[in-house]
This record gives structure tokens, sequence and C-alpha cells, in this order.
């Protein structure tokens, strides 16, 4: 679904996709990207007519996608697989295909580029942060996330170096060099997290309803200064950089049945949590 940020009214609906989880824009492109776990495909579309224009094969359990502009690729990690795919952005969208995929030894979640030639991907079985060249497509390092295990959020200061690695178990979210992997910090987070995002504070939205917000007091010291109370599922994240509003996509939630790993979301209780600061 695509919708006005200001009104929350919907402006398209880009059909044909069996279970998306994330989505890239690149302006310079015109285009979309989509990403499906279930078909192992990115579905590419057109910004200004939100039409499909094809889908463009990835692996299996395609999950986390960013925009990487010193590779100038759309960077796609594949769970189950255990891989990225890069993805030129002006792909022809008649026959062309992704570039060859990187394996990173471990089953990625989301990740987070520099800008200047690094990402940064969560290997969630492996409670490490894989390093990669984005130019050469290949593996750097690998970085622990002790003591939090299962990392699945990832966010990054470009600036300052920094990652925020937001961990399941234990729930924490680490603060970890980008520069070297050292850890320097790790604070108190809900449980199921999913998503964090950096934006002068660090967010992390977690699937029990709680949005943790650290600040950071002292140079290099970071502290929960707020855990504002979501919806339960609220547990993944958008952040308006200009305004600095958070969007939290979630639903009413039915009682898991048995055998099921998730509650059901309500028909037709889809909503959009808006956050804002205080006197904004």
């Amino acid at each position: 679904m695509v919708l006005n940020a200001a009104t929350g009214k919907t402006v398209a609906d880009i059909p044909g996709q069996k279970r998306n989880h994330g989505v890239a824009i690149v302006p310079g492109a015109g285009r979309g990207f989509i990403t499906d776990g279930e078909d192992a495909s990115v579905t590419m579309f057109d910004l200004k007519t939100y039409a499909v224009l094809r889908k463009v094969k990835a692996a299996d359990d395609a999950d986390g996608v960013i925009y990487d502009p010193a590779s100038g690729k759309v960077l796609v990690v594949c769970g189950d697989a255990g891989v990225m795919v890069p993805i030129p952005p002006d792909i022809d969208p008649a026959n062309g295909k992704a570039d060859p995929a990187v394996d990173l030894g471990g089953k990625p979640e989301f990740l987070a580029a520099d800008g200047q030639g690094k990402a940064y991907i969560n290997l969630v079985d492996k409670d490490q942060v894989a390093v990669v060249d984005t130019k050469a497509m290949k593996v750097l390092a690998k970085w622990s996330t002790a003591p939090g295990g299962s990392p699945v959020g990832m966010s990054l200061d470009p600036v300052h170096h920094r990652l925020f690695v937001g961990c399941r178990k234990p729930q924490k979210l680490i603060i970890m060099s980008a520069e070297d992997g050292k850890v320097f910090g790790d604070l108190p987070i809900g449980g199921g997290v999913d998503a964090t995002k950096f934006d002068g504070d660090v967010f992390a939205s977690c699937g029990d309803g709680t949005l943790t917000v650290a600040h950071e007091t002292t140079p290099g010291k970071f502290q929960v200064i707020q855990t504002l109370q979501t919806p339960r599922g609220a547990r993944t994240m958008g952040v308006d950089p200009t305004t600095h509003t958070i969007y939290l996509p979630t639903a009413e939630l039915e009682p898991a049945s048995q055998g099921q790993s998730r509650p059901r979301p309500k028909p037709d209780s889809f909503m959009i949590i808006v956050v804002t600061r205080s006197g904004a």
C-alpha cells in the first residue's frame, strides 16, 4: 500500500506479493522494490504510476532490502538462502537479472549501509553482524553481538560510525562501533524487536507493544529515556528524517491458535501508528 504520510489516505495499492517484507525506494531510477519472502522475488514498480514493472528473481526468504548509493545497487538479504542479492535499480524490465549472490554464511535479517562502500548485516542464527564490501561484493568480517543474541533490527549513525542492533534473545539494544565491531553499550528493550532507527535519538520498535527511546547522555554513553506504549504487533518502523515522525504498522490481533507461531490480524484492522515528539 502507498499512503499519503500527511493524511494517511491510500494513494495506491500494489498487488502481486505473497508475503512481502520490505520496500526500498530509488528516486534516481524512478523505481521501488518490494521483497517477497514466499515467492523468493523482488517486485519492481514505477514510483510515478505505481505500476508493477516486473518481478526479479532473488533467493529463498527475500527479506531486508535497502538501496546502497556506494555500489549503486539495491541490496536484498535472503534469510533461508543465507545470501545477499544485489540488483541494479535500472535493470531491464523485460529480461534483466540480479547480480550474483554473496554468501553470508548465516541467516540474514536486516542491514544498513554507510554510503561509503560497506553494508552491515545481522546474522540472526549466528549472533553476528557481517560486514560486506559492497563494491567488491565480498564479506570482510563478522562481529559478535554479545551480550545480545538473535540480532534482527539494524540501523546506523553514519557520522559517528555507530550501529544500533536490536536483539531478541536476550532483549537488548546493542550499540556497536561500525569501524571495528566493538560493543560499547547494551540497553534493555521490549520483546519481539523487529526494527531500530537512528534519528538523533535511537528507537527500537517491539512486537510486545513498546517503543524504546534511547538518548546519548554523554559522548558514547546511551540511556533509555522513554518506553512508549504502542499497540501490540507494532514492531516494524519507518522514520521521516525531515519531520522526525515515526510510523509503525500493525493491526488488531487475534490470539494465535494451536500450531500457529504468530497471531492472526483481524480483517480490515490494518493501521499505521503515528508517533511525534512532544510539542511537534
